[in-house]
């Protein structure tokens, strides 16, 4: 039981339901408490120990139902064996022996003339005697069930993504379970011209079949969570301009997710206090009332600036899809990024800090995207921006700017940005363009680069978590 429960915990890990590895013990000691008779009492109460949130615990219940709809059979069946008693309303209670009676009639007929047959035939001898062709002989289904479920584990059917690999996983069950005897068997009937290929051809048949809809459910169970986390890989890894209608509040989506991973990675960061040298000056004048019996101690502290974030976004066509992902992600985190000052631009600048504070993120972008969206003239932007915020700049200040450096032959103000780069803590310049299309026809790049700490190519939602991470780190 606890190699299905480890697997059921990766199909919830699959469906964005974090399970820690104490919770897994946590889910076992559960299971060994409850035990299987009581399939209610045991769902219950997986999901209480693996469900942190009411989103979490409906995935729980809803997984718990499809991965162990077929499951319970066979723990019943096999555990009834060794003397369980269980009890359920909808799967009656059934030994082995009245398993075994559900066989056809034509089956006993069918082994003799089989067994006749291996007198003659080493290969179908052989496969007589193995414990796969006993179970298909005797429609021992729940036993059937068990060999192939144990067989997909041990050639690991939890790791299936794609539905192109069901024929492939399907053929490794099969050889695992020993299905090559039942192949020989085939081959020798079919060179003796046997009537009796078509018979064992039903049986191998049958054998395929149970293993192909057992790797079918697996596919359809695990399906789902691992197709969009397939989907999600792809979209991160997505150039943003190139991005349809249809997949950007996935995207959001995703990119909110990101913010979570970031702001829990880094809201519990312990900050290190220092009182500092003490003043001794001050503490022994504080202490000339009392004849310097009696004193309090001062202590010297350095004045700390409060750390800041200046966004310069350029909303112009070719960028504004990137502009408005790296503010909706400034914006989602908060709680654990330093003041965020934000700032649009494309022939001139503005300040939009304000639009954030009146509206949501997301219209708060399209008005900046709306209001300065146009024709890019980087040199008159920073006109603006120094006249707007460089005097606020100071050794606490991150810089960062998005934009392509594509000034259509103006003049990039290369002055502008040495003293941004002089005044302030960092300053990292995220460019959506290819690094090999730097510095050709009217981009600038190259030069402003000269004027920053760090220059990166950011276009997807990959590169930009990595960049926000860094960011973060060095806070």
């Amino acid at each position: 039981m606890q190699s299905r429960l480890s697997a059921f915990i990766q199909v919830l890990r699959s469906h964005d339901v974090r399970v820690s590895p104490a919770e897994t013990l946590d889910a076992m000691a559960v299971v060994a408490a409850l035990g299987y008779a009581k399939r209610q009492q045991l769902r219950d109460g997986l999901a209480m120990s693996l469900a942190k949130t009411a989103r979490e615990e409906a995935v729980v219940l809803r997984c718990f139902d499809l991965y162990f709809e077929r499951q319970m059979a066979d723990f019943k069946t096999r555990d009834t064996a060794l003397g369980a008693d269980f009890s359920s309303a909808q799967n009656p209670e059934q030994s082995a022996s009245e398993l075994s009676e559900l066989a056809p009639n034509s089956a006993s007929s069918e082994r003799q003339e089989l067994e006749q047959a291996a007198q003659h035939d080493p290969a179908l001898e052989e496969l007589l005697q193995s414990e796969l062709m006993q179970h298909l002989l005797d429609n021992k289904r729940a036993e059937l069930s068990l060999a192939i479920g144990q067989a997909a584990a041990e050639v690991g059917l939890n790791n299936i993504q794609l539905f192109t690999q069901k024929g492939q996983y399907t053929r490794r069950i099969l050889d695992a379970l020993g299905e090559e005897a039942l192949r020989k068997a085939s081959l020798s009937l079919e060179q003796a011209d046997s009537p009796l290929l078509e018979t064992l051809g039903s049986y191998r048949d049958k054998l395929r079949q149970q293993a192909s809809e057992h790797v079918e459910r697996e596919y359809l169970l695990l399906s789902e969570g691992r197709n969009r986390q397939l989907s999600d890989q792809l979209l991160s890894r997505t150039r943003l301009s190139h991005l349809e209608n249809r997949y950007l509040q996935r995207v959001q989506e995703l990119l909110r997710k990101m913010a979570k991973k970031l702001a829990d990675k880094y809201s519990h960061k312990p900050r290190q206090g220092t009182r500092g040298r003490l003043d001794m000056a001050r503490t022994l004048r504080g202490s000339i009332a009392n004849d310097g019996l009696m004193f309090d101690t001062y202590w010297r502290r350095k004045r700390k600036d409060k750390s800041q974030i200046l966004a310069i976004c350029d909303v112009s066509g070719s960028v504004a899809a990137y502009a408005k992902f790296l503010l909706l992600f400034l914006y989602s985190l908060q709680d654990v990024l330093p003041k965020v000052r934000s700032f649009a631009f494309s022939s001139h600048l503005a300040e939009v800090s304000q639009l954030f504070r009146e509206h949501s993120v997301e219209r708060a972008i399209e008005l900046a995207n709306w209001r300065y969206g146009g024709a890019t003239d980087y040199g008159a932007s920073l006109v603006d921006f120094a006249r707007l915020a460089l005097d606020d700049i100071n050794h606490s200040t991150t810089v960062i700017i998005l934009g392509d450096a594509r000034n259509n032959g103006g003049d990039p103000r290369l002055d502008i940005m040495q003293s941004i780069y002089q005044r302030s803590r960092r300053v990292i310049w995220l460019n959506p363009e290819s690094r090999r299309a730097w510095g050709s026809g009217d981009s600038e790049m190259l030069r402003y680069q000269s004027a920053c700490h760090l220059v990166a190519e950011c276009n997807n939602l990959q590169q930009l978590e990595r960049i926000v991470d860094q960011l973060l780190k060095q806070n």
